[in-house]
């Protein structure tokens, strides 16, 4: 329906973009690196080419043939663009797309479904400058409906159901209209210069002790 919020796990997509690979993660991981961010033992979380940060660049060997590999999107703001012109042409329904891909959380347990690519929808609700009930006004409140809605959803795909894509209705309000497709999920990659925890903590004091860091995140603030 017009205002649907349709939610595509980034596998498949990646699968019908033929970024499948018979390889080991190992063998692919330093190519799909922009930069390492922490290391312990098995685990390497990197930041990609596309600025998301993520245990083994995304690199995933979990629902694809043995001894192969699925990579993320090359521009999953892309891939989601072209589905929603695709949905529109074959529908007539102005709807928008996410690309998701499920992700760690540092202080926290466990993983859950982001948004990595968008089409169509406003991604962040900023309420900067809005007050509350009380009069208070809210400064940094911004939540992140794009990946609110993509953990929303993975609720009802999972992990091994082989349901690759879900319709989330009743948020029509965040849908833009056709032909405005938005600033897409790259808006939701902190720059680094804003990145306080740019690097993990072996790692921070690695780079304190033995080298000046040029990427510049985490300057100090005015």
């Amino acid at each position: 329906r017009d205002g649907d919020v349709i939610v595509v796990t980034s596998k498949v997509v990646s699968k019908a973009e033929g970024r499948v690979r018979p390889a080991k993660r190992e063998e692919v991981l330093g190519d799909e690196t922009d930069r390492t961010v922490a290391w312990r033992g098995h685990t390497t979380i990197v930041r990609t080419h596309h600025g998301l940060v993520m245990a083994a660049a995304g690199v995933d060997a979990s629902n694809t043939e043995t001894g192969t590999v699925v990579l993320l999107p090359r521009d999953p703001d892309a891939s989601a663009r072209r589905i929603r012109e695709a949905l529109a042409r074959g529908t007539g329904r102005n709807v928008a797309v996410l690309v998701t891909d499920t992700a760690g959380r540092a202080w926290r347990t466990g993983q859950t479904d982001i948004a990595i690519g968008a089409a169509g929808l406003d991604v962040l609700q900023d309420y900067s400058g809005r007050t509350d009930p009380h009069g208070n006004e809210l400064a940094v409140t911004a939540p992140a409906v794009a990946d609110e809605l993509a953990a929303a959803a993975d609720l009802v795909k999972r992990k091994l159901d082989r349901r690759p894509a879900a319709v989330v209705r009743g948020m029509s309000g965040l849908v833009l209209v056709p032909g405005r497709h938005g600033p897409g999920a790259a808006a939701l990659v902190r720059d680094e210069t804003h990145d306080m925890f740019g690097l993990g903590a072996r790692e921070a004091v690695l780079s304190a002790l033995h080298e000046d860091d040029p990427r510049g995140f985490g300057l100090p603030c005015t």
